[in-house]
């Protein structure tokens, strides 16, 4: 168990630094920072977010959740994610220096490659249940390796048509959209599902289950839509929208008879948390739908706000806020801790506070009225909650880590 508390604080190191370098990059909007490249910073910022935070804490919770506990103890899982964190700390260090370059593309090729073997121990120790929560992680991982194809595409996308061609953007695209409404979401959601006692309906479940597969297929076509002027791709898009709003009506459906039970036993602030996942997950689907409208669907391409304040959504709402919930739930994190409690509401405030600015500035650059005042200046302060939030939930961590050790010592 140690092991793994240590594994969380190496997670919660790799997030703050993220949200560091996201800090950095709204500083730059307002003070000039020559030794630093924005798109270099860029890069950093969303593959240590990605791939350090998001994947690796998946990593941890699907070990310590799905794998029998003899299997998880195996050296190769706690080899695994310190060869993958080497990895994350190496593109921490060679992309806010170089770019897309050599090094930067050596170490995500190699998280890649370690990511293709976290999944092959997963289908094979995985403990063969066939649960609901089983089947969904099952699938998820499939669709990570399905994303990758999309990273395999970039070096001929490169050689034969250049960065600026339509195949090397869909190549981008493709990887990301399987990312995170494959991989990510799926994940997280299979993890949550295992947080519930009871036994899940099975009739509901299935017509979830094979819902959203079909809705996360469909939906690619929406960023390819940006590339390829094709209606064909459109309406595809608006069937997988609609097929994505009725699976989660049987996703609320299915957990409904056990949603009462499920929050009597959860503390003031994993509720908070909770909450905030799912209003985050809804309000997703919700935008989603709007894509239906052709105008819509091109203007939430075109208005870089509105691109942010939807990446924020999945990764910091949706995708954290269960985490941090199945976390707390677990007291994997130390939930009787003031200054983890203060640290979760100071990232909750610095995430809703962010979002609103966010889509505010892209609703009036879509009426016309141009930038709000103080804009740079708003959004940068109140990024600062994000990353005080952190340290705050880092410190508490590592009072956890040493109260245990103290205890076997």
């Amino acid at each position: 168990m140690n092991s793994q508390k240590t594994w969380i604080l190496c997670c919660f190191f790799n997030f703050l630094i993220a949200c560091v370098f996201g800090l950095l990059m709204r500083l730059m909007y307002l003070l000039p920072i020559d030794f630093l490249n924005y798109s270099f910073l860029l890069h950093a910022h969303s593959h240590v977010a990605m791939l350090g935070w998001v994947y690796l804490i998946v990593y941890v919770l699907v070990v310590h959740f799905f794998i029998p506990k003899e299997k998880s103890q195996k050296p190769i899982y706690n080899r695994l994610f310190w060869l993958t964190e080497f990895s994350v700390i190496g593109m921490m260090i060679a992309f806010p220096i170089q770019g897309y370059a050599l090094f930067s593309i050596v170490f995500s090729t190699l998280h890649i490659l370690l990511s293709y073997v976290f999944c092959r121990l997963v289908w094979k120790d995985c403990s063969r249940d066939k649960s609901p929560s089983q089947r969904l992680l099952l699938v998820s991982v499939l669709f990570m390796i399905l994303s990758t194809f999309g990273v395999w595409c970039l070096g001929p996308a490169v050689s034969t048509l250049g960065k600026q061609s339509a195949f090397y953007q869909i190549a981008i695209q493709f990887f990301l959209h399987f990312q995170f409404n494959g991989w990510f979401i799926l994940a997280i959601l299979a993890l949550f599902l295992k947080q519930f006692q009871a036994k899940i309906d099975e009739v509901k479940f299935k017509k979830f289950y094979y819902l959203i597969i079909i809705s996360t297929l469909l939906t690619v076509t929406f960023p390819i839509r940006w590339f390829v002027e094709n209606d064909f791709l459109s309406y595809i898009n608006v069937l997988g929208v609609l097929i994505q709003l009725g699976a989660f009506i049987y996703f609320y459906k299915m957990l409904k008879p056990q949603i009462k039970y499920f929050k009597d036993a959860l503390d003031k602030t994993t509720k908070i948390v909770y909450g905030l996942a799912l209003c985050s997950l809804f309000l997703k689907v919700g935008i989603q739908l709007l894509t239906i409208f052709p105008n819509l669907a091109i203007v939430s391409h075109q208005i870089r706000n509105f691109v942010i304040g939807f990446i924020h959504l999945t990764t910091l709402g949706i995708i954290t806020g269960f985490l941090f919930g199945i976390l707390l739930q677990n007291e994997m994190l130390s939930v009787n801790s003031s200054t983890l409690r203060i640290g979760v509401k100071c990232f909750i405030l610095g995430y809703i506070a962010t979002e609103v600015l966010l889509f505010l500035q892209g609703l009036s650059f879509f009426f016309g009225e141009g930038s709000i005042p103080g804009y740079f200046q708003s959004i940068l302060i109140l990024s600062v909650f994000l990353v005080l939030g952190l340290v705050l939930m880092m410190i508490s961590v590592i009072n956890f880590l040493s109260c245990k050790v103290s205890k076997t010592l």
